[in-house]
């Protein structure tokens, strides 16, 4: 039996305030906050159950994914610091540790207690190199969170990884830390393809083959990161439409309940949110992302939040 309630590891010390509304095309360093905020003023407030006081990774913990020069760099204001594409603050900077540690400590929670449906409201992870930021992304946390998970339980991850980019930081990271393909192994980090029938037809391909390396019990846990920059309205996005973006949402959820059964265990789920960028209405990217958040609390820990939010076109903008 599953809990009714997300648990939802979230900080304000996870969250860059600091120059990002005005001088950052990507709002993902702000989005925590805005995301949070929102829900708590809505009638879903009750579907998260909020843990603030988890512990940001130490910096050595950096060094799982990323060379000790990068990392002097970005914290020292040096060399490639601005690869990631963002304003460069203390802020910033900060945040970091506990960006990270709020996937990882999400992760660790889902896998020792998989009645929970566990949440990390992240982004800013899935472009970033060993040796270099990139597309808004400063350090790889899921490499770094899969691969602690790894080292202390022995637990194996598989990424679900909707983004509307390619999440390349797992594939670039397994000859810099080979330990990535116990953790996530090849052929574990999807990133489905097509548009609307198409896409989700990919995305239902990949669950049923997850299926079997879970059953097979090669994969002990997944993370589900739902970017709402696939949705086509996106200014850097464009793969689907508002339904069938959804419908992936409510195809996983399904999907975990399936497989639970299947194993007669419950499969330890962790929810994500990785990118969405609209400069006309932010407003349609946390109603996206709270949309996919309403479909697993109802579908997985069997509520019945009434989805009534609105996604506007951007023609329809005035």
């Amino acid at each position: 039996m599953r809990k009714i309630k997300i648990k939802t590891f979230y900080t304000d010390k996870q969250v860059c305030f600091d120059s990002i509304r005005e001088k950052s095309f990507s709002q993902s360093p702000l989005k925590p906050a805005l995301l949070i905020e929102k829900i708590k003023k809505s009638s879903f407030a009750s579907m998260l159950d909020i843990c603030d006081n988890f512990a940001p990774i130490s910096r050595a913990d950096f060094e799982i994914a990323h060379t000790k020069e990068y990392i002097d760099n970005v914290f020292n204001m040096t060399g490639n610091y601005r690869s990631n594409g963002l304003p460069w603050s203390e802020n910033l900077i900060n945040s970091l540790p506990y960006t990270t540690g709020s996937l990882y400590a999400a992760s660790k929670y889902a896998v020792e207690n998989p009645d929970t449906v566990c949440f990390a409201p992240i982004s800013g992870m899935h472009h970033a190199r060993p040796n270099s930021g990139t597309g808004f992304c400063t350090f790889s946390g899921q490499v770094i969170s899969a691969i602690k998970i790894y080292e202390e339980s022995g637990k194996v991850c598989a990424f679900l990884d909707l983004d509307g980019h390619f999440g390349n930081s797992i594939e670039d990271t397994r000859n810099f830390n080979p330990l990535l393909n116990k953790a996530i192994p090849e052929g574990c980090n999807y990133n489905p393809s097509g548009r609307n029938e198409s896409y989700l037809s990919c995305f239902e391909d990949n669950l049923k083959s997850l299926a079997r390396l879970i059953m097979e019990d090669k994969i002990h846990y997944v993370v589900f990161a739902h970017g709402a920059d696939s949705q086509d309205q996106d200014d850097l996005g464009g793969y689907m439409n508002t339904e069938y973006w959804v419908k992936c949402a409510e195809v996983f959820a399904n999907w975990v309940n399936e497989v639970s059964d299947a194993k007669k265990q419950l499969l330890p789920v962790v929810l994500s949110l990785f990118g969405g960028y609209r400069k006309d209405n932010y407003d349609a990217v946390l109603n996206l992302h709270i949309k996919s958040l309403i479909k697993c609390s109802n579908i997985i820990c069997g509520n019945k939040f009434v989805d009534n939010l609105v996604i506007p076109d951007k023609h329809s903008i005035v």
